[in-house]
């Protein structure tokens, strides 16, 4: 998917929120405080507009990629899943067609680590 960039570095176009970014493994340093576009949630998911989020050992393991073994699951040479967060809390924004449990507004707390972290984003509120 390509992006276009105004002068300021902001995506045009497109809803988009501000994440903490992990695109290669090290330490902190190569943390990126950026701009993505906003998922939208399948049929089965729940897009959650985030008001927390914690600091946790998993956290440091998806930054370093270490210890080596950890990789086979998190990505080989860089992370597979670059937006680290596991712990969130934080009120239901959408749900999917086939979402019951959950409606809109609902406050909800979980560990999104089984399924794809993504935890450290926030809804940009300028959009």
């Amino acid at each position: 998917m390509s992006e276009v960039r105004s002068k300021n570095g902001r995506i045009q176009g497109g809803i988009h929120i501000k994440a903490i970014v992990c695109s290669k493994y090290g330490t902190p340093d190569v943390l990126q405080f950026t701009e993505v576009e906003k998922p939208v949630p399948k049929d089965n998911e729940v897009l959650v507009n985030i008001r927390a989020a914690s600091v946790n050992y998993g956290n440091l393991v998806l930054l370093k990629g270490e210890p080596f073994l950890a990789r086979f699951a998190f990505g080989l040479l860089k992370p597979k899943h670059p937006i680290p967060g596991g712990d969130i809390a934080g009120r239901v924004e959408a749900v999917g067609r086939e979402v019951k449990q959950f409606g809109p507004g609902d406050e909800v707390f979980g560990d999104l680590s089984g399924c794809g972290w993504g935890g450290f984003a926030e809804r940009d509120r300028k959009c």
